[in-house]
């Protein structure tokens, strides 16, 4: 019996309209050493009935798991807990993958598997399979995240496949009353160890969808401003220039006073916190006072 090396997790909530077209390029897969987990965060759609057909028709290993309506990232947390192959990459439920995607990502794994330094894989996403959703990567092996971001001004979104190991070892920190925070979260927190390896190549194929998460930002941040400013603050304390630290305080402070915490106090930088108190106040009276 083969054992499937990569996890294709989608999170998803009342998503079965959108499921479809992401099954059809899993089962196109020219590489099949994969799995699919997908763990439904307390749909109310038909998306249980969906699944259990595409299960039923045994094309693909699907893993199912539903759980009580938590947030992206709480699903996130199941699947990564529940996860058994060595890799795993979060493929939205609104998103497509091509069909040598699984191919590509094992081929890359090889090269670089045995170096434990490794983290995992950054590949490109795309608005369709031939144009990426942002610039070119460097031409270079490794990178980490940040630094692909920060120092090679890389510019649009990113596919990352994980080993599941170190992924265990992240989990995200949501609120008790909060659904959602930052991705940066657990990327931030992993980059400190690992690097990651470079794949130029389009592997997923996004569609930002009016009821998402890129479309909601100011509303997310509103929702879950205790994971907002609890973010932040890890942000701050992971930049490394001073201008950075300025610009995380300040959205680090709205956070603080959307959740109507002290802004201050709990500051990494006491002083920064305050050069930085008036731009807080004023970005959260333009963006967020009557939002």
């Amino acid at each position: 019996m083969r054992e499937e090396k990569l996890t294709i997790f989608t999170p998803t909530y009342n998503r079965a309209y959108t499921l479809k077209k992401l099954y059809a390029s899993l089962i196109e897969q020219i590489n099949q050493n994969f799995e699919w987990l997908i763990v439904d965060d307390g749909s109310t759609d038909n998306t249980e009935e969906v699944v259990k057909q595409w299960v039923d028709e045994k094309k693909i290993t699907i893993r199912y798991f539903k759980q009580r309506n938590g947030g992206k990232q709480r699903a996130h947390n199941k699947g990564v807990e529940i996860c058994n192959t060595e890799l795993f990459i979060c493929v939205d439920s609104d998103d497509y993958i091509v069909k040598d995607s699984v191919d590509k990502i094992l081929k890359k794994w090889k090269e670089v598997c045995d170096d434990k330094n490794v983290a995992g894989i950054i590949a490109l996403r795309g608005k369709d399979e031939k144009n990426p959703l942002g610039t070119d990567m460097p031409k270079r092996k490794y990178s980490t995240l940040s630094d692909l971001y920060s120092k090679d001004k890389f510019r649009g979104d990113t596919s990352l496949v994980y080993r599941t190991e170190i992924l265990k070892q992240f989990p995200y920190w949501v609120a008790k009353d909060e659904k959602f925070i930052g991705e940066g979260y657990v990327y931030q927190q992993i980059d400190q160890n690992y690097c990651m390896a470079l794949l130029p190549e389009i592997v997923i194929v996004c569609k930002y969808l009016e009821d998402g998460y890129t479309k909601n930002v100011r509303k997310l941040t509103k929702n879950n401003p205790k994971s907002y400013a609890r973010l932040k603050k890890q942000t701050i304390q992971y930049s490394e220039t001073w201008k950075e630290r300025y610009m995380q305080t300040i959205l680090y402070m709205v956070g603080c006073r959307l959740a109507k915490q002290s802004q201050i106090k709990e500051a990494p930088y006491k002083a920064l916190a305050v050069l930085a108190y008036f731009p807080a106040w004023l970005t959260w009276k333009i963006f967020y006072k009557n939002a």
